[in-house]
């Protein structure tokens, strides 16, 4: 990947819905290479898709949180994480190294409905051990497309 990609990759993290024609205009190529750079950068995974990025708390989820998790032994493992695909609540969900295994991040209503999901639905996952969970305040930064790429 070089700097014209890492550019087109920028511009459609800000915009999805970029024409190539705006595109091409910004970094000065023609609208064909343009496509066929995106094509490849589509093909190679580098863009996994496209989507509108929402307001949270326009849609009822304005309670935002991250919860670490422990896992108790490694049987248990392959199944938390295919109950973490089915979880709605949970945006995010890593694997991560230190003293707990995993950090998810959640989003619901209000803390009615926070306390619903990690009574009714974390803490009857078998293997979770333990969780630590921390409420978001406001968010100084948040970049879901990563920033820029180099």
């Amino acid at each position: 990947m070089n700097e014209i990609d890492n550019m087109i990759l920028i511009l459609l993290g800000g915009n999805a819905r970029m024409s190539a024609s705006e595109i091409a205009k910004k970094i000065n190529l023609s609208i064909p290479a343009v496509t066929a750079r995106i094509r490849k950068l589509e093909e190679k995974g580098s863009i996994m898709g496209y989507g509108a990025v929402l307001d949270r708390r326009k849609i009822g989820k304005g309670l935002l949180t991250f919860i670490l998790v422990d896992v108790e032994k490694t049987e248990n493992i392959e199944n938390f994480r295919k109950e973490m695909l089915g979880l709605k609540e949970v945006v995010e969900c890593h694997h991560i190294a230190g003293e707990y295994d995993y950090l998810i991040k959640v989003a619901v209503a209000d803390t009615a409905e926070l306390e619903d999901f990690i009574m009714e639905k974390l803490k009857r996952i078998p293997g979770v051990a333990d969780s630590k969970t921390f409420i978001v305040f406001s968010s100084i930064k948040e970049n879901i497309n990563g920033g820029e790429y180099s």
